[in-house]
């Protein structure tokens, strides 16, 4: 009897380690199979997947694109912030024009901002910007005073485009293309990428686009209708004291 049940003893534990063995590796492999695969690490928003930070990318900070500038011709970083190249749109190739004395001067917050203006007003402040982007840059007059008008949203429901006053003069030794437009205005935030700013209604933009000696120089008047027109003469006065110059008169 004890010589029949050692061998079947034996064989039990046979038995019993190979099913043990066998468990363990079908655990093994199960884990194997449902483990996650590794993920990327996140993006931020507007980056694509093996581009670098900043390429294709509006610039951030300071030289950041302002809301409803004109656009940028091409260049090394398409769709960037290239700041004008040093020296352009100075000395001689620079031009001057006469501040309204209501208006304050303020730092530009932006290398693509040649003056800006905090403007006083009875419905509340608006903004006066001159924008100068350097040779090559910037586009057309034309087509730049139709974006300025296509921020606008008009209650009819009519294109911007279509409500929009164009006028032309010369002054200074420069042709100047000059806009109006009034309606719903929706700009955008401070910067490209940042939702906007909400739209605003009642609003109103004088521009003017001056041929400058080596590049165009894009004024921006913006802010509530009735502060607007309160300044008209203001403006008006400023833009054909515009002219070709040594010093800048505006203090920039």
């Amino acid at each position: 009897m004890r010589s029949k049940s050692r061998p079947l003893l034996l064989l039990s534990v046979i038995c019993l380690s190979a099913l043990l063995g066998c468990g363990g590796q079908q655990e093994h492999a199960a884990g194997a199979g449902t483990q996650a695969p590794s993920e990327a690490p996140p993006q931020e928003p507007g980056e694509q997947a093996g581009q670098p930070a900043g390429v294709g990318q509006e610039a951030s900070g300071n030289d950041a694109i302002p809301p409803g500038h004109p656009p940028l011709g091409g260049g090394p970083a398409a769709g960037g912030v290239v700041p004008p190249p040093p020296g352009t749109g100075r000395g001689a190739a620079g031009i001057t024009w006469t501040v309204p004395p209501a208006w304050t001067e303020e730092k530009p917050s932006s290398s693509l901002r040649r003056a800006q203006y905090r403007v006083p007003g009875p419905a509340g402040e608006g903004e006066c910007v001159v924008f100068y982007f350097g040779p090559g840059q910037g586009g057309d007059a034309s087509a730049n005073v139709s974006r300025w008008a296509e921020q606008f949203r008009q209650p009819d429901g009519q294109p911007s485009t279509a409500k929009m006053k164009t006028s032309t003069f010369d002054v200074g030794g420069m042709h100047v293309l000059q806009v109006e437009v009034t309606g719903i205005y929706s700009g955008g935030g401070m910067t490209i990428g940042m939702p906007p700013a909400g739209e605003k209604a009642g609003y109103m933009l004088l521009g003017a686009i001056a041929e400058g000696p080596d590049a165009n120089w894009f004024f921006k008047f913006t802010g509530p209708e009735a502060t607007v027109r309160a300044n008209r003469a203001a403006w008006e006065r400023m833009v054909t004291s515009l002219h070709v110059g040594l010093v800048d008169a505006h203090g920039g």
